[in-house]
Protein backbone atom coordinates (compact mmCIF):
# COMPACT_ATOMS: atom_id res chain seq x y z
CA UNK A 1 0.00 0.00 0.00
CA UNK A 2 0.87 3.39 -0.59
CA UNK A 3 1.23 5.15 2.32
CA UNK A 4 -0.11 8.77 2.33
CA UNK A 5 -0.52 11.48 5.60
CA UNK A 6 -2.82 14.22 5.15
CA UNK A 7 -2.50 17.01 7.33
CA UNK A 8 -5.45 19.63 7.43
CA UNK A 9 -7.68 21.01 10.29
CA UNK A 10 -11.00 21.44 8.15
CA UNK A 11 -12.95 18.41 8.50
CA UNK A 12 -15.07 18.62 5.19
CA UNK A 13 -11.97 19.16 2.95
CA UNK A 14 -10.21 16.08 4.84
CA UNK A 15 -13.72 14.46 3.93
CA UNK A 16 -13.10 15.02 0.41
CA UNK A 17 -9.74 14.67 0.11
CA UNK A 18 -9.96 11.57 1.69
CA UNK A 19 -12.79 10.03 -0.90
CA UNK A 20 -10.72 11.67 -4.11
CA UNK A 21 -7.75 9.80 -3.22
CA UNK A 22 -9.44 6.66 -2.17
CA UNK A 23 -11.70 6.75 -5.73
CA UNK A 24 -8.28 7.40 -7.13
CA UNK A 25 -6.02 4.50 -6.47
CA UNK A 26 -6.96 1.65 -4.03
CA UNK A 27 -3.45 1.10 -3.02
CA UNK A 28 -3.85 4.73 -1.24
CA UNK A 29 -4.06 4.35 2.31
CA UNK A 30 -4.80 8.03 3.89
CA UNK A 31 -3.73 8.31 7.63
CA UNK A 32 -5.67 11.51 8.80
CA UNK A 33 -4.18 14.15 11.11
CA UNK A 34 -6.24 17.37 12.41
CA UNK A 35 -3.06 19.69 13.34
CA UNK A 36 0.36 19.98 12.76
CA UNK A 37 1.84 18.74 16.02
CA UNK A 38 0.11 15.59 15.48
CA UNK A 39 0.96 15.04 12.17
CA UNK A 40 4.54 15.63 13.16
CA UNK A 41 4.20 13.03 15.60
CA UNK A 42 3.26 10.75 12.86
CA UNK A 43 5.40 11.42 10.87
CA UNK A 44 8.18 10.19 13.59
CA UNK A 45 6.25 7.08 14.06
CA UNK A 46 5.47 5.99 10.96
CA UNK A 47 7.24 5.93 7.47
CA UNK A 48 4.60 7.80 4.80
CA UNK A 49 5.32 7.99 0.89
CA UNK A 50 3.87 11.09 0.41
CA UNK A 51 2.26 14.49 3.29
CA UNK A 52 -0.64 16.71 2.15
CA UNK A 53 -0.10 19.21 4.55
CA UNK A 54 -1.52 22.34 5.25
CA UNK A 55 -0.17 25.52 5.86
CA UNK A 56 -2.41 27.56 8.26
CA UNK A 57 -3.26 25.40 11.35
CA UNK A 58 -3.64 25.40 14.96
CA UNK A 59 -0.73 24.16 17.28
CA UNK A 60 1.73 23.98 14.69
CA UNK A 61 1.08 25.08 11.29
CA UNK A 62 2.61 23.49 8.03
CA UNK A 63 5.65 25.54 7.75
CA UNK A 64 6.77 24.06 11.14
CA UNK A 65 5.79 20.96 10.68
CA UNK A 66 8.35 20.74 7.13
CA UNK A 67 10.99 22.83 8.64
CA UNK A 68 10.92 20.16 11.66
CA UNK A 69 10.58 17.45 9.20
CA UNK A 70 14.19 18.68 7.86
CA UNK A 71 15.79 18.83 11.19
CA UNK A 72 14.90 15.39 11.55
CA UNK A 73 16.40 14.05 8.31
CA UNK A 74 12.26 13.07 7.35
CA UNK A 75 12.73 12.62 3.78
CA UNK A 76 8.92 12.05 2.40
CA UNK A 77 7.84 14.79 -0.15
CA UNK A 78 5.53 17.82 1.00
CA UNK A 79 2.01 19.05 -1.28
CA UNK A 80 1.49 21.60 0.79
CA UNK A 81 -2.08 23.06 0.78
CA UNK A 82 -2.96 26.68 1.33
CA UNK A 83 -5.79 29.72 0.48
CA UNK A 84 -5.79 31.80 -1.81
CA UNK A 85 -3.93 34.84 0.46
CA UNK A 86 -1.06 32.54 1.48
CA UNK A 87 0.73 32.25 -1.71
CA UNK A 88 3.47 33.96 -0.28
CA UNK A 89 3.78 31.54 2.45
CA UNK A 90 3.52 28.66 0.19
CA UNK A 91 6.54 29.68 -2.26
CA UNK A 92 8.62 29.80 1.55
CA UNK A 93 8.14 26.19 1.83
CA UNK A 94 8.80 25.30 -1.67
CA UNK A 95 12.12 27.11 -0.52
CA UNK A 96 12.20 24.89 1.93
CA UNK A 97 11.87 21.76 0.63
CA UNK A 98 8.47 21.32 -0.73
CA UNK A 99 7.76 19.09 -3.77
CA UNK A 100 4.53 21.58 -4.71
CA UNK A 101 1.63 23.36 -3.58
CA UNK A 102 -2.21 23.39 -4.22
CA UNK A 103 -4.56 26.80 -3.34
CA UNK A 104 -7.66 25.67 -1.88
CA UNK A 105 -10.70 24.67 -3.18
CA UNK A 106 -8.33 22.24 -5.02
CA UNK A 107 -8.33 21.72 -8.37
CA UNK A 108 -9.09 17.95 -8.20
CA UNK A 109 -7.19 16.65 -11.55
CA UNK A 110 -4.58 19.45 -10.51
CA UNK A 111 -4.35 17.52 -7.12
CA UNK A 112 -4.43 13.75 -8.67
CA UNK A 113 -1.51 15.17 -11.17
CA UNK A 114 0.30 16.58 -8.53
CA UNK A 115 -0.19 13.66 -6.22
CA UNK A 116 0.74 11.25 -9.02
CA UNK A 117 4.61 12.96 -9.84
CA UNK A 118 5.10 13.42 -5.97
CA UNK A 119 5.24 9.94 -5.87
CA UNK A 120 6.59 9.22 -9.19
CA UNK A 121 9.68 11.66 -8.38
CA UNK A 122 10.20 10.03 -4.93
CA UNK A 123 10.37 6.46 -6.47
CA UNK A 124 12.84 7.83 -8.65
CA UNK A 125 14.93 9.04 -5.82
CA UNK A 126 14.44 6.40 -4.29
CA UNK A 127 15.93 4.06 -7.20
CA UNK A 128 18.70 6.39 -7.54
CA UNK A 129 19.15 6.29 -3.98
CA UNK A 130 20.10 2.38 -4.21
CA UNK A 131 21.89 2.71 -7.41
CA UNK A 132 24.13 5.55 -5.72
CA UNK A 133 24.81 3.07 -2.43
CA UNK A 134 25.59 0.16 -4.98
CA UNK A 135 28.13 2.09 -7.08
CA UNK A 136 29.46 3.05 -3.16
CA UNK A 137 29.86 -0.46 -2.14
CA UNK A 138 31.51 -1.01 -5.78
CA UNK A 139 33.97 1.75 -4.86
CA UNK A 140 34.33 0.12 -0.94
CA UNK A 141 38.25 0.62 0.35
CA UNK A 142 38.62 -3.08 1.62
CA UNK A 143 41.62 -3.22 4.53
CA UNK A 144 42.21 -2.69 8.32
CA UNK A 145 46.03 -2.18 7.63
CA UNK A 146 47.75 0.99 8.87
CA UNK A 147 48.59 2.60 5.56
CA UNK A 148 44.87 1.97 4.29
CA UNK A 149 43.57 3.07 7.13
CA UNK A 150 45.49 6.31 6.63
CA UNK A 151 44.39 7.20 3.45
CA UNK A 152 40.85 6.52 4.25
CA UNK A 153 41.52 8.92 7.15
CA UNK A 154 42.76 11.64 5.05
CA UNK A 155 39.68 10.87 2.81
CA UNK A 156 37.57 11.74 5.44
CA UNK A 157 39.13 14.82 6.38
CA UNK A 158 39.44 16.06 2.72
CA UNK A 159 36.12 14.72 0.99
CA UNK A 160 33.88 17.91 2.84
CA UNK A 161 36.47 20.55 1.22
CA UNK A 162 36.49 21.53 -2.61
CA UNK A 163 40.89 21.16 -2.28
CA UNK A 164 42.36 19.91 -5.22
CA UNK A 165 43.32 16.55 -4.78
CA UNK A 166 46.63 14.65 -6.43
CA UNK A 167 45.86 10.64 -6.32
CA UNK A 168 49.86 8.78 -6.39
CA UNK A 169 50.64 5.64 -6.15
CA UNK A 170 51.44 2.31 -8.23
CA UNK A 171 48.99 0.89 -11.24
CA UNK A 172 46.51 -1.45 -9.25
CA UNK A 173 46.73 0.00 -6.26
CA UNK A 174 43.12 1.37 -6.43
CA UNK A 175 43.66 5.16 -6.76
CA UNK A 176 39.98 5.11 -8.50
CA UNK A 177 38.61 3.97 -5.50
CA UNK A 178 39.93 6.66 -3.94
CA UNK A 179 38.80 9.15 -5.88
CA UNK A 180 35.65 8.13 -5.85
CA UNK A 181 35.42 7.66 -1.87
CA UNK A 182 36.35 11.41 -2.14
CA UNK A 183 33.22 12.48 -4.31
CA UNK A 184 30.46 9.98 -2.70
CA UNK A 185 32.00 11.75 0.88
CA UNK A 186 31.52 15.45 -0.60
CA UNK A 187 28.90 18.02 -0.97
CA UNK A 188 28.95 16.98 -4.60
CA UNK A 189 27.97 13.59 -4.11
CA UNK A 190 24.43 13.82 -5.75
CA UNK A 191 26.06 15.68 -9.18
CA UNK A 192 28.21 13.83 -11.59
CA UNK A 193 31.47 12.11 -11.48
CA UNK A 194 33.01 12.13 -14.86
CA UNK A 195 36.48 9.87 -14.97
CA UNK A 196 38.90 10.65 -17.92
CA UNK A 197 41.51 8.41 -18.83
CA UNK A 198 44.15 10.66 -19.77
CA UNK A 199 46.27 8.17 -21.48
CA UNK A 200 43.71 5.98 -22.98
CA UNK A 201 42.67 9.40 -25.42
CA UNK A 202 45.04 10.68 -28.29
CA UNK A 203 46.86 13.41 -27.54
CA UNK A 204 44.97 15.63 -30.76
CA UNK A 205 41.73 14.49 -29.46
CA UNK A 206 42.03 15.15 -25.43
CA UNK A 207 41.11 18.58 -26.04
CA UNK A 208 38.08 18.02 -27.72
CA UNK A 209 37.29 15.55 -25.06
CA UNK A 210 37.68 17.76 -21.82
CA UNK A 211 36.21 21.01 -23.53
CA UNK A 212 33.58 20.07 -26.19
CA UNK A 213 33.71 21.39 -29.77
CA UNK A 214 32.07 23.36 -32.30
CA UNK A 215 30.61 22.14 -35.78
CA UNK A 216 33.73 22.49 -38.31
CA UNK A 217 36.59 22.81 -35.67
CA UNK A 218 38.41 19.57 -37.05
CA UNK A 219 37.21 17.04 -39.77
CA UNK A 220 35.72 14.55 -37.87
CA UNK A 221 33.61 17.21 -36.06
CA UNK A 222 30.63 16.76 -37.63
CA UNK A 223 28.19 18.37 -34.54
CA UNK A 224 28.44 20.69 -31.44
CA UNK A 225 29.70 18.27 -28.53
CA UNK A 226 30.12 19.31 -24.81
CA UNK A 227 33.40 18.00 -23.16
CA UNK A 228 34.05 16.52 -19.87
CA UNK A 229 34.11 20.02 -17.64
CA UNK A 230 30.54 20.61 -18.41
CA UNK A 231 29.00 17.30 -18.13
CA UNK A 232 31.15 17.37 -14.86
CA UNK A 233 30.18 21.32 -13.96
CA UNK A 234 29.17 21.08 -9.89
CA UNK A 235 30.32 17.47 -9.93
CA UNK A 236 33.62 16.13 -9.57
CA UNK A 237 35.96 15.38 -12.87
CA UNK A 238 38.66 13.19 -12.28
CA UNK A 239 42.00 13.06 -14.17
CA UNK A 240 43.42 9.74 -14.01
CA UNK A 241 46.65 9.34 -15.65
CA UNK A 242 47.33 12.75 -15.80
CA UNK A 243 51.21 12.67 -16.43
CA UNK A 244 49.65 11.43 -20.00
CA UNK A 245 48.65 14.41 -20.85
CA UNK A 246 49.67 16.69 -23.52
CA UNK A 247 51.13 19.65 -22.77
CA UNK A 248 48.92 21.74 -24.45
CA UNK A 249 46.22 20.11 -23.12
CA UNK A 250 47.74 20.80 -19.58
CA UNK A 251 47.55 24.80 -20.27
CA UNK A 252 44.23 24.55 -20.98
CA UNK A 253 43.21 22.64 -17.94
CA UNK A 254 45.24 25.12 -15.83
CA UNK A 255 43.31 27.86 -17.68
CA UNK A 256 40.08 26.34 -16.39
CA UNK A 257 41.31 25.63 -12.91
CA UNK A 258 42.33 29.37 -12.48
CA UNK A 259 39.59 31.12 -14.22
CA UNK A 260 36.77 28.31 -14.09
CA UNK A 261 35.76 28.59 -17.44
CA UNK A 262 36.66 26.96 -21.07
CA UNK A 263 36.68 27.61 -24.17
CA UNK A 264 35.41 24.42 -26.52
CA UNK A 265 37.67 23.70 -29.13
CA UNK A 266 37.08 25.91 -32.07
CA UNK A 267 35.34 28.83 -30.52
CA UNK A 268 36.08 31.71 -28.57
CA UNK A 269 33.22 31.87 -26.17
CA UNK A 270 33.75 31.14 -22.49
CA UNK A 271 31.58 28.81 -20.53
CA UNK A 272 31.50 28.95 -16.93
CA UNK A 273 32.09 25.89 -15.11
CA UNK A 274 32.31 24.89 -11.40
CA UNK A 275 34.31 21.21 -11.21
CA UNK A 276 36.14 19.88 -8.36
CA UNK A 277 39.13 18.35 -10.01
CA UNK A 278 40.80 15.04 -8.91
CA UNK A 279 43.91 13.90 -10.80
CA UNK A 280 46.03 10.65 -10.18
CA UNK A 281 48.96 9.51 -11.39
CA UNK A 282 51.48 6.04 -11.52
CA UNK A 283 54.23 9.11 -12.27
CA UNK A 284 56.46 10.93 -10.44
CA UNK A 285 55.18 14.46 -11.35
CA UNK A 286 58.50 16.13 -10.13
CA UNK A 287 60.39 14.38 -12.28
CA UNK A 288 58.25 14.99 -15.05
CA UNK A 289 58.53 18.51 -14.29
CA UNK A 290 62.48 18.42 -14.62
CA UNK A 291 62.14 16.43 -18.06
CA UNK A 292 59.74 19.37 -18.87
CA UNK A 293 56.83 17.05 -19.86
CA UNK A 294 54.79 17.95 -17.14
CA UNK A 295 54.02 21.70 -16.33
CA UNK A 296 55.07 22.78 -12.82
CA UNK A 297 52.29 25.16 -12.75
CA UNK A 298 49.73 23.38 -12.92
CA UNK A 299 51.29 20.80 -10.49
CA UNK A 300 50.92 23.15 -8.21
CA UNK A 301 47.30 23.55 -9.21
CA UNK A 302 46.01 20.11 -8.93
CA UNK A 303 48.52 18.77 -5.70
CA UNK A 304 47.25 21.18 -2.70
CA UNK A 305 46.67 17.53 -1.20
CA UNK A 306 48.71 14.57 -2.24
CA UNK A 307 46.87 11.09 -1.38
CA UNK A 308 49.42 8.76 -1.77
CA UNK A 309 48.02 4.96 -2.29
CA UNK A 310 49.92 2.21 -0.91
CA UNK A 311 51.62 -1.04 -3.26
CA UNK A 312 49.89 -4.35 -1.92
CA UNK A 313 53.24 -5.30 -0.17
CA UNK A 314 53.14 -2.19 2.12
CA UNK A 315 49.93 -4.08 3.52
CA UNK A 316 50.21 -7.58 3.06
CA UNK A 317 48.01 -7.91 6.40
CA UNK A 318 45.01 -7.01 4.18
CA UNK A 319 45.43 -9.72 1.79
CA UNK A 320 43.56 -12.36 3.44
CA UNK A 321 40.77 -10.01 4.26
CA UNK A 322 41.17 -8.68 0.13
CA UNK A 323 41.01 -12.56 -0.72
CA UNK A 324 37.75 -13.04 1.30
CA UNK A 325 36.25 -9.68 0.20
CA UNK A 326 37.10 -11.02 -3.58
CA UNK A 327 35.98 -14.42 -3.19
CA UNK A 328 32.69 -13.50 -1.89
CA UNK A 329 32.42 -10.46 -4.92
CA UNK A 330 33.12 -13.19 -7.76
CA UNK A 331 31.03 -15.69 -6.13
CA UNK A 332 28.13 -13.26 -6.95
CA UNK A 333 29.02 -12.12 -9.55
CA UNK A 334 29.84 -15.07 -11.91
CA UNK A 335 27.14 -17.65 -9.75
CA UNK A 336 29.96 -20.09 -8.58
CA UNK A 337 30.58 -21.57 -5.51
CA UNK A 338 32.20 -19.81 -2.56
CA UNK A 339 35.71 -21.63 -2.11
CA UNK A 340 38.19 -21.67 0.85
CA UNK A 341 41.48 -21.36 0.94
CA UNK A 342 44.05 -23.51 2.82
CA UNK A 343 46.52 -21.86 5.21
CA UNK A 344 49.06 -23.19 3.09
CA UNK A 345 47.63 -21.17 0.04
CA UNK A 346 46.89 -18.36 1.69
CA UNK A 347 50.68 -18.00 3.56
CA UNK A 348 51.71 -18.55 -0.04
CA UNK A 349 49.32 -15.94 -1.69
CA UNK A 350 51.23 -13.51 1.11
CA UNK A 351 54.97 -14.23 0.08
CA UNK A 352 54.01 -13.01 -3.58
CA UNK A 353 55.48 -9.61 -4.73
CA UNK A 354 52.12 -8.70 -6.45
CA UNK A 355 53.82 -5.90 -8.88
CA UNK A 356 50.17 -5.27 -10.07
CA UNK A 357 48.81 -5.04 -6.51
CA UNK A 358 45.00 -4.93 -6.11
CA UNK A 359 43.94 -5.89 -9.00
CA UNK A 360 46.61 -8.52 -10.02
CA UNK A 361 45.31 -10.05 -6.80
CA UNK A 362 41.74 -10.04 -7.75
CA UNK A 363 42.45 -11.78 -11.28
CA UNK A 364 44.35 -14.23 -9.31
CA UNK A 365 41.44 -15.01 -7.06
CA UNK A 366 39.30 -14.85 -9.85
CA UNK A 367 41.42 -18.04 -11.66
CA UNK A 368 41.56 -19.86 -8.60
CA UNK A 369 37.81 -19.72 -8.32
CA UNK A 370 36.81 -20.97 -11.22
CA UNK A 371 39.70 -23.69 -11.57
CA UNK A 372 41.28 -24.18 -8.36
CA UNK A 373 39.74 -27.33 -5.90
CA UNK A 374 37.68 -26.70 -2.89
CA UNK A 375 39.53 -25.91 -0.91
CA UNK A 376 41.82 -23.90 -2.50
CA UNK A 377 45.20 -25.82 -1.86
CA UNK A 378 49.20 -24.93 -2.20
CA UNK A 379 49.42 -26.86 -5.77
CA UNK A 380 46.31 -24.91 -7.26
CA UNK A 381 48.47 -21.91 -6.26
CA UNK A 382 51.09 -23.20 -7.87
CA UNK A 383 49.80 -24.48 -11.01
CA UNK A 384 47.49 -20.83 -11.23
CA UNK A 385 49.25 -18.03 -9.99
CA UNK A 386 51.52 -16.12 -11.21
CA UNK A 387 55.22 -17.41 -11.39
Amino acid sequence: MIQILLIEDEEPIRRVLVRILSEENEKYEITEADNGKDGLSLLEKKIFDLVLCDIKMPKMDGIEVLQNTSKKEIKTPFIMLTGHGNVETAVEAMKLGAYDFISKPPDLNRLLTTVRHALENKSLRTENNKLKRKVAKKYNIVGLSKPISKVKEMITKVAGTDARILITGENGTGKELVAHQLHEQSDRSSMNFIEVNCAAIPSELIESELFGHVKGAFTSAVKDRSGKFEAANNGTLFLDEIADMSLAAQAKVLRALQEKKIQRVGNEKNILVDVRVIAATNKDLKQEIKQGRFREDLYHRIAVIIINVPSLVERKEDIPILIEYFVNLISKEQGIEKKKFSEKALDKLNKYPWTGNIRELRNVIERLMILGDNPVSEDNITQFAPK
